[in-house]
């Protein structure tokens, strides 16, 4: 047994060790048996790695793009098919190479997704979390008023938003953002309710905690892991709704390089130019793949029941 070897042994046997000395260790051993568990589902790996794939190429995009993304050639480059003159996926109506503005838009995608889970998962967390824990009237009118959103379908109400605020990504994703927060407190309240009456619970209250404090230092994480999950599912459909929108004029207006945007300016060529929209729906699909495939993973990887076997 070489040295090397030793040392990967006793790292692994202190991350594993049922006494942890510190909560340091604890915290360290719990998240290396999650990445085992993550980690030993491949597809899991692959949404990963696509994930990980889209943020590289965004940051990126000044770098790897052969094209400016917003500048086109109709004199030589007019709906070029893709392989033609240099232009790997092809050009658009506007002579604007197709692989470059997939690129730049990935910006767009992990921007939308971003301050989506930003402004969504921790409201739905707080309203979840409180009607839970106050329980009564509270419980009541704040699950009403989820019960309302959750009556419609989403990208109808993100569409009557949307319409309502008028045109634009920031107001696309302030119409997301508003019909995503539900799922979340639905599932905040379902976590609180269930560790509300714990012994664990009853003795941080013995111990004089506030509401308050109980609420936000001792329920919330272990609310956090669900929602994480479920936000991660979720991207999938939030990257489809800001296509929707896009598509129909209400989410990124030209010449921004939206995939949603991209797609509605080549359907009208889809039966002779198919690369046009085919190309950014292929993006599309790819990426929510991603997404849906690192929910899966982390779903199984953070549950309780599969953590303790």
């Amino acid at each position: 047994m070489t040295a090397e070897t030793a040392t990967q042994i006793s790292w692994r046997d202190w991350l594993l060790s049922d006494r942890p000395q510190s909560r340091r260790q604890a915290s360290l051993g719990r998240a290396y048996v999650t990445w085992r568990q993550f980690s030993a589902n491949r597809l899991a790996v692959l949404g990963l790695l696509i994930i990980i794939a889209l943020v590289i190429v965004a940051a990126l995009a000044d770098v790897i793009a052969p094209y400016p993304p917003s500048i086109g050639d109709l004199t030589n480059a007019y709906l070029k098919p893709p392989g033609t003159d240099g232009y790997l996926l092809g050009t658009d109506n506007l002579g604007r190479d197709i692989l470059s503005r997939l690129i730049y838009g990935s910006r767009w995608t992990l921007y939308i997704v971003v301050l989506v889970a930003i402004i969504s998962a921790p409201l739905g967390l707080f309203i979840g979390m409180i009607a839970g824990y106050a329980g009564g009237w509270t419980d009541t009118v704040l699950m009403r008023i989820t019960d309302i959103f959750l009556a419609f379908p989403k990208l109808v109400l993100a569409l009557a938003f949307a319409g309502a605020l008028g045109p634009g990504i920031e107001n696309a994703i302030i119409a997301i953002a508003i019909t995503s927060w539900p799922p979340y407190a639905r599932l905040a309240r379902a976590e609180t309710m269930t560790v509300r009456r714990s012994d664990y619970i009853a003795a941080v209250q013995l111990m004089g905690a506030s509401p308050i404090r109980i609420v936000f230092r001792h329920i919330m994480p272990l609310c956090i892991s669900s929602v994480i999950v479920r936000v991660t599912l979720d991207m999938a459909g939030v990257i489809l709704t800001a296509a929707g929108l896009g598509f129909l004029g209400l989410g990124a207006q030209p010449p921004l390089p939206e995939w949603g945007a991209m797609i509605a300016t080549g359907f009208k060529y889809y039966l002779d130019q198919w690369w046009v929209a085919a190309m950014p729906g292929i993006a599309i699909l790819i990426v929510s793949l991603g997404f849906n495939l690192l929910g899966d993973g982390l779903r199984d990887a953070l549950d309780p029941k599969e953590s303790g076997q």
